[in-house]
């Protein structure tokens, strides 16, 4: 965060850093790789490389850090834009396994933890990010995560989803204050400068530019800052609104007319979609042969 002390967003010290043992990466990878904690589907992430440089570049305009941890990375977009922004030693870290192929950044530098369960890599990190991943995990793993992410880094880029966001396995969305009082309770100061930052542009996924926050190591400060307000973006707004609108479906509001005459349309709109997807594949098949 920035404050009188501490400098601008972005301006880290650089400490030098012990590499992860490679032969304890490939144990956890083996140890880890089925043990999806959170049901997630990374092919529906509609996330852009175009957002994570447009924003890391404001991040980092101070200088890129020598090191950075993607709590939560899915397929890499982040981690990718950071080692283009020069940043070497660039690691990812999920829940879910990621086939190698579909990573945007190494593989070797990929690890997969169940985030519900503390965990530590045995070193830390200039910078760590956690982007949009805590509304994933169940409210009694929030602190969970928290102190994983401080016992990891001094720099801390977080944003979660806002109650009645959509998204898959979203049950537990949070306005920023209730991060902030978890990070607090570890001795970090938040600070929401950088949304307003990356609040115009348009490069960037619109629930990056409202959720975003840093959290830095500041114990003397921790809980004394100003509480992040709870503000909505407008071009996140028709999200917010399509959620409200699913919310009622899932919680029984709608009349029972409703349900019977929606579900054989839903049914049939399914198996039409299907029949187009394999009639398609068919004909690619016939092209290549």
């Amino acid at each position: 965060m920035r404050t009188e002390t501490s400098g601008a967003i972005g301006d880290q010290d650089k400490t030098v850093t012990p590499q992860p043992n490679p032969s304890q990466n490939n144990m956890q990878r083996d140890q880890h790789e089925s043990c999806n904690s959170v049901p997630f589907d990374h092919g529906q992430n509609l996330a852009s490389l175009s957002g994570p440089r447009a924003a890391l570049s404001v991040m980092f305009q101070c200088g890129s850090p020598a090191s950075l941890l993607d709590v939560g990375c899915g397929i890499g977009q982040w981690v990718q834009a950071a080692r283009e922004l020069g940043v070497k030693d660039a690691w990812g870290l999920d829940g879910v396994r990621i086939p190698s192929a579909s990573l945007h950044f190494p593989a070797e530098n990929f690890l997969t933890q169940p985030l519900t369960k503390p965990f530590s890599l045995a070193r830390r990190f200039d910078v760590a990010l956690c982007l949009e991943v805590g509304e994933h995990l169940d409210s009694e793993h929030a602190r969970t995560l928290i102190e994983t992410l401080v016992a990891h880094a001094d720099t801390i880029y977080f944003s979660g989803a806002c109650p009645g966001q959509p998204g898959q396995h979203h049950v537990n969305c949070q306005w920023p204050a209730y991060w902030q009082q978890l990070f607090n309770e570890q001795g970090y100061a938040c600070s929401d400068r950088l949304r307003w930052m990356l609040w115009a542009d348009e490069r960037i996924e619109p629930w990056y530019r409202q959720n975003i926050f840093v959290a830095k190591r500041e114990p003397t400060l921790a809980g004394k800052e100003a509480r992040i307000p709870p503000v909505v973006h407008p071009a996140l707004l028709p999200f917010l609104l399509q959620g409200e609108e699913i919310a009622k479906v899932e919680t029984g509001r709608m009349s029972l007319s409703w349900y019977g005459a929606i579900l054989p349309k839903a049914l049939w709109a399914k198996l039409q979609r299907r029949t187009a997807a394999l009639t398609k594949q068919d004909s690619v098949d016939l092209t290549k042969s």
